[in-house]
């Protein structure tokens, strides 16, 4: 439901994006991003400014707090009418392994129907084994590979809603 908290495990709770959020938002995307591959021009475009890529043309980002302490995030960027793209998916370290990262996907995917998402989309890298498996466990299939604006973009997939 848009606007309310639902918990995950004991302490974790899911929220939308909040005034604020963008500096969490941030810093989650590019630990990941600089561990395992190279911030990119359009990560810093997205990245630098949530509102103006994701929010402001009609998107959402589900927020996933501890404590007061984002520690997961995952995008509903606008592609064209009734297609958003899953992006900046993330969850902080300490965090990873306790279902953080499938609970927020779940609400992205809940998100995506109340905004009357038709079809969802990702991109992302064959390294990513275990969000790869999780991205098919919730439904989505892949796609031939495309053009993206990331380099390390090689595996695409969609979810038709």
């Amino acid at each position: 439901m848009p606007g309310t908290a639902t918990a995950v495990g004991a302490t974790v709770e899911l929220r939308l994006f909040q005034a604020g959020d963008a500096a969490a938002f941030l810093a989650l995307n590019e630990a990941w991003i600089e561990k395992l591959f190279k911030l990119e021009e359009h990560d810093r475009e997205v990245l630098g400014d949530p509102a103006k890529y994701i929010m402001d043309p009609g998107g959402q980002i589900v927020i996933a707090e501890d404590a007061g302490v984002v520690v997961g995030c995952c995008g509903l960027m606008p592609m064209e009418p009734g297609v958003f793209e899953v992006a900046k998916m993330a969850v902080d370290e300490r965090y990873q392994g306790r279902g953080v990262g499938r609970k927020v996907l779940a609400r992205v995917i809940e998100e995506g129907r109340a905004m009357g998402a038709k079809r969802l989309y990702l991109e992302t890298n064959h390294r990513l084994e275990n969000a790869i498996h999780l991205y098919e466990a919730l439904g989505f299939k892949h796609l031939p590979p495309t053009e993206s604006p990331y380099a390390r973009a090689d595996v695409f997939m969609e979810m038709w809603l």
